[in-house]
């Protein structure tokens, strides 16, 4: 349907209409003021279509096989009668901003599938292995009728537990040299992963696979000592399904109990003043930085910086009024 008005942006949305998705998250990803009030009125009109789906966010190291892991999964579900949303963030040059925008050729089968919708976005600046508008683009798909979004991040890092405040599942994968790599890993993010996944646990490497599940199960233990049940850490392959349906199981029956028991709503209602603070953070920054004052203190301190006449931290004292 042609979409000439926010309103009809809205109506072909709810329908389920992809373009109509995929233009949506275009306008919230836009850095052009004039587009930030329309884009706001858009998830106003949507709001109370959104919170239906299951969020899981999936990190790891490149190369451990995260879109080979969605793509299994994902095309499971949809012939399950699911419909998938795939939020995957492409890491993007720090030179000129541009990403390589690649999951949708590493996600081929999935992408075509008519319960999917696969949306690469790049990470730009933002950390913590998310785009700056993740969450927006979450509740763009939960409002077009989408049950299960998957967000897919950059990679494991320090700061890279971000999605974590905005999922209902937080999903870790590992190589099957992960007995190895442990010490490595930051313990952030094993302290915040509700569940762990060795993957390509197949051929050869089936073993290795095995073994490293147990080290990790160990240390989940120690790093979960005070919890009741610590985060399951499970083995699987892509490439031959296995483990793929038990790992499904496994985050459907958890995510049962916490909604069970009100853990789920708690930890949204979190997730939504982080949300807030976050918003408040970066408002108040642009209304800062546009003030002509701040404008010119910050050209002066610049100047001064460029020099070498004073530090860093001097300079940004004096340009915040502290």
């Amino acid at each position: 349907m042609p979409v000439t008005s926010t309103s009809d942006l809205v109506a072909a949305v709810r329908m389920g209409d992809r373009q109509a998705l995929a233009r949506a998250i275009t306008l919230t990803e836009s850095r052009r003021p004039e587009d930030a009030a329309r884009a706001e009125a858009l998830l106003q009109e949507l709001w109370p279509h959104t919170g239906g789906a299951l969020r899981i966010g999936i990190t790891g190291a490149p190369g451990v096989g995260k879109s080979t892991l969605i793509e299994a999964l994902g095309t499971r579900l949809c012939a399950a009668g699911h419909k998938v949303a795939v939020l995957a963030v492409d890491p993007s040059s720090a030179a000129t901003g541009g990403s390589i925008l690649g999951d949708k050729t590493r996600m081929t089968e999935l992408s075509r599938h008519a319960n999917a919708f696969v949306r690469p976005s790049p990470g730009g600046d933002q950390l913590g292995g998310v785009a700056a508008r993740t969450r927006e683009a979450m509740l763009l798909c939960e409002a077009a009728g989408f049950d299960c979004v998957l967000i897919e991040t950059i990679g494991t890092g320090q700061s890279e537990v971000a999605v974590q405040g905005m999922v209902d599942f937080f999903l870790l994968l590992l190589s099957p040299a992960a007995g190895d790599e442990l010490q490595g890993i930051k313990r952030g993010v094993m302290e915040l992963a509700d569940g762990v996944f060795v993957h390509k646990a197949d051929g050869d490497l089936a073993a290795a696979a095995d073994r490293a599940a147990q080290q990790c199960l160990l240390a989940m233990r120690v790093l979960h000592a005070g919890d009741a049940e610590p985060p399951p850490v499970l083995v699987g392959s892509s490439t031959t399904g296995r483990g793929i349906d038990e790992l499904w199981r496994t985050i459907t029956t958890r995510l049962d109990a916490a909604r069970g028991d009100g853990r789920l709503a708690t930890r949204r209602q979190q997730q939504s003043l982080q949300w807030f603070e976050a918003a408040v953070r970066e408002r108040l920054l642009q209304r800062f930085l546009a003030d002509p004052t701040t404008a010119a203190r910050m050209r002066t301190a610049r100047e001064r910086l460029a020099d070498g006449r004073a530090l860093p931290s001097q300079l940004a004292r004096e340009v915040t009024g502290g």
